[in-house]
């Protein structure tokens, strides 16, 4: 009775969780109707930003005054934040959401590819090895490599491959350089979206600040993508760690893709390919046995 009484307590904000970051794919291709790459990711850092600062001033966070501390989560806001952001958007120009939310669901998949070259600790268990191969076939799968790469746009696969790899590369390294030094939650994530709205502010603003003739779409998309998707989200994540721990808050990498497939499908009128499908089943497959969740469940 009482573990079901926990679930049930972070249940909605898993739930919100998964929904809200799925459902992202979706506002990027409302906000590329009016904006370039660089103004959706500017304008998500940006309008991200702003719900995380007053959280973090609210919250009376302390703020690090040594610049040390600052240029390292500026490696994570580069590879965490500011690039993928732009990547995700020029991929989604050419590509459907539903492909780009499946692709993004190959994260985990990719992070412990980078730890297992780069960041190796120790000795990596069956369940991780067999987790990777599994998630390499579903993404092999997704791209339909059998047949070189399908429908799928060389630049669009580039892009999301580009965006996954450094993901994979920003959680380690924010485990590793980031984490000791016990920043408060609410600062580092205000720290990392406030820096990378400033590192794309000059590239952005160099060029036009709308593409096409603003819609209320593109406004819409963008408004969610930032202060819902890119800030309040944030905020889930890390009520959801507090509540469930940290393998229910990065499970929920589970759920996302299966939302933008929907939402993609449903909302935009995306068209599903079987291996698209299947592939982003198995991607999902494998990321759960490579962090070890039918080992807990058993």
């Amino acid at each position: 009775m009482t573990s079901s009484r926990q679930s049930q307590n972070w249940l909605p904000t898993y739930l919100g969780l998964g929904t809200v970051w799925g459902l992202s794919f979706l506002f990027i291709a409302w906000a590329n109707q009016s904006f370039s790459p660089l103004g959706v990711a500017f304008w998500r850092m940006v309008l991200g930003a702003v719900p995380m600062l007053v959280l973090a001033i609210v919250s009376k966070g302390n703020w690090p005054r040594d610049w040390r501390v600052w240029l390292k989560v500026a490696g994570t806001s580069i590879t965490m934040n500011a690039v993928p952001a732009v990547l995700f958007a020029f991929a989604e120009l050419h590509a459907s959401s539903s492909f780009a939310g499946i692709m993004n669901g190959s994260t985990p998949i990719f992070t412990l590819l980078i730890i297992l070259l780069f960041f190796r600790a120790e000795k990596p268990k069956p369940n991780v090895l067999v987790g990777l191969a599994v998630g390499l076939v579903g993404v092999l799968l997704v791209l339909q490599v059998w047949n070189g790469l399908g429908e799928n746009d060389p630049a669009a696969v580039a892009a999301l491959g580009l965006a996954v790899l450094l993901y994979g590369i920003g959680a380690p390294y924010a485990r590793r350089f980031v984490s000791p030094l016990k920043l408060d939650p609410n600062v580092q994530v205000a720290m990392q979206v406030s820096m990378a709205a400033i590192m794309l502010a000059p590239f952005y603003l160099a060029g036009p600040l709308l593409v096409h003739p603003l819609t209320v779409d593109a406004v819409v998309g963008i408004s969610l993508l930032g202060m819902l998707g890119t800030g309040i989200a944030y905020v889930f994540y890390y009520g959801l760690m507090n509540k469930a721990g940290s393998a229910v808050a990065n499970s929920v990498t589970y759920l996302s893709p299966v939302v933008a497939v929907l939402a993609g499908t449903f909302i935009l009128g995306e068209s599903l390919t079987w291996n698209e499908l299947v592939g982003g089943a198995v991607v999902i497959l494998g990321a759960a046995i490579s962090q070890g969740y039918f080992a807990r469940r058993s």
